[in-house]
């Protein structure tokens, strides 16, 4: 009997029950909330259901999933090295058509002009306290791109990784509702109005020379970029040469999804109570929707400028696609125009920005690797 009951204490005293703290509850319901987000209201689910299932394991307490030897503590190896981010920007690189790009290359500066939230950002997070570094992966989110934002976030400041992922992905998959309001603020009816005349065609030329030319200037312009830009540019080359059609195929879907897993685990594997319980968590997604709002509305505001140089040929709202949510950001400039006016149709148009606006947060990470890298 004595063995018995030493047994049943030795079984509860090891128990996850006994374990838990109020940190881990809190992380427990924060997972919940994540799950609910991606399951029932679509927010991202490929990347957000991984992150809060990863978060849900690791605040599970003496599972030692995440310690040496853990199977998440391999997992992260992909976090930890900055793998998964590249890898998951040569799949992008593969399902990008670079075409409405090249059409109209005028469309890099909407691109550029987006990432204004990134550096309005990065001032704000300074003034708040955080360090340049720390800054500077905060300012990331501005760019809407999840991969970029933790790649740089690795680089540079690995202690707020999982808050400034979790604004990020959440920001992105609110675009639709957080784009709207800003663009009809910053524009007329008679703005929405513009129609576009319709791209040329490109050529398969212009096609395969464009990621070979890009991946050359960026390594000899910007170093600290060629993992992220040579990556979207390499899978790119393998969907426009049309003689890699399985490779391309592959870095679209099984190589592509299998990284979102792993990373989305791996950066809920981050979501530990004593790191994400902070007062920076509030501070970063604050900042995080500051730097979204401005990069849209710096995006609008340089579409204004161009649609006065062009006599009126371009539609200002094309610029707030110059965010990297592909193809999301350009489905809502098609909808708020077509909301207004049926026959109107700038969705190609605004493809255009949107994928320069990939590159262009992907430059501006590499800008600020080149920066504060020591």
């Amino acid at each position: 009997m004595e063995l018995y009951i030493a047994a049943l204490k030795g079984v509860i005293e090891q128990s996850g029950i006994i374990a838990l703290s109020a940190g881990n509850l809190t992380m427990l319901l924060v997972s919940f909330i994540l799950l609910y987000l991606a399951i029932a209201k679509d927010f991202e689910p490929l990347l957000l259901l991984p992150i809060a299932f990863g978060c849900l394991l690791v605040n599970l307490p003496l599972s030692g999933i995440v310690d040496p030897g853990g199977f998440l503590y391999f997992v992260k190896f992909g976090i930890d090295h900055e793998l998964y981010p590249i890898i998951i920007f040569m799949g992008i690189g593969a399902l990008t058509d670079f075409g409405p790009l090249l059409a109209n290359l005028i469309t890099f500066l909407l691109g550029a002009a987006a990432q204004l939230g990134v550096f309005v950002a990065v001032i704000g997070a300074m003034m708040m306290g955080f360090t340049i570094q720390q800054a500077a992966g905060i300012g990331i989110i501005g760019g809407a791109d999840g991969p970029t934002a933790i790649y740089l976030c690795a680089k540079l400041a690995r202690d707020i990784l999982p808050a400034v992922a979790v604004a990020a992905y959440s920001y992105m998959s609110l675009v639709p509702l957080i784009q709207p309001p800003v663009i009809k603020l910053l524009t007329t009816k008679a703005d929405r109005a513009i129609k576009m005349e319709q791209l040329r065609p490109v050529s398969r030329t212009e096609r395969i020379l464009f990621p070979i030319i890009s991946t050359i200037a960026c390594g000899l312009i910007l170093p600290p970029a060629v993992p992220l830009i040579g990556m979207l540019m390499f899978g790119n080359l393998l969907r426009e040469c049309g003689c890699t059609e399985r490779l391309s195929q592959a870095a679209q879907n099984e190589v592509l999804n299998a990284t979102t897993i792993f990373l989305g685990i791996s950066v809920g594997a981050t979501m530990m109570a004593d790191t994400f319980l902070r007062m920076e968590t509030i501070k970063i997604i604050v900042l995080g929707l500051i730097a979204f709002i401005f990069s849209t509305a710096g995006g609008v505001i340089f579409g204004q400028v161009m649609k006065i140089c062009t006599k009126g040929r371009v539609n200002p709202i094309i610029g707030a696609a110059g965010v990297s949510a592909v193809p999301m950001a350009a489905r809502v400039c098609q909808k708020v125009v077509q909301k207004e006016f049926p026959g109107s149709y700038i969705l190609m148009h605004a493809m255009g920005p949107n994928v320069a606006g990939v590159i262009g947060t992907a430059v501006a990470a590499g800008a600020m690797l080149t920066l504060l890298t020591k």
